[in-house]
């Protein structure tokens, strides 16, 4: 094999790694190009959003069906207000609840819908009405911790 061919099948290896990672970095971010084609929006107010990030997964019933737009705070009724950008293939009932739940033990922070009975669906511009915050495993922690002390000691 010639020096110039065998130059040529290094380099294509090399960009096939390089794109490889590439792929592999925007798959981890949560930014691959797997944009719905119509969406619309809707919103909705937490009490603590933990630590849900913009761009995080929205599903309902373990299927991907949006994603966490944009993420605000709420100077009057000091909530943070959440915007779900939702794929046009879904409706959800008006009164649909949305709630922060995390993958696993530690992982992501998404938000999960459990439809509603409503006959009346979700439209571009509403407001999710039902929420349910973050569990944050430092609060329920203290909780304990505080319930335990509360007790006193055991008797034996």
């Amino acid at each position: 094999m010639s020096r110039k061919l065998l130059d040529l099948w290094v380099g294509c290896f090399v960009a096939l790694g390089l794109a490889s990672v590439l792929f592999l970095a925007l798959k981890v971010g949560n930014l691959s190009a797997a944009n719905f084609s119509e969406t619309y929006q809707v919103t909705a107010k937490f009490a603590n959003i933990g630590g849900l990030k913009a761009r995080a997964p929205v599903k309902s019933a373990g299927v991907l069906v949006g994603r966490v737009a944009d993420i605000r705070f709420d100077a009057e009724s000091y909530e943070a207000v959440v915007t779900l950008s939702l794929d046009g293939r879904y409706r959800f009932p008006k009164d649909t609840f949305a709630l922060i739940l995390t993958a696993g033990l530690l992982g992501e922070q998404y938000i999960g819908l459990d439809p509603g009975g409503d006959e009346k669906m979700l439209a571009a511009g509403d407001a999710i009405a039902k929420t349910q915050s973050a569990v944050v495993l430092e609060k329920l922690i203290s909780q304990f911790m505080f319930n335990k002390a509360s007790d006193g000691p055991s008797e034996k």
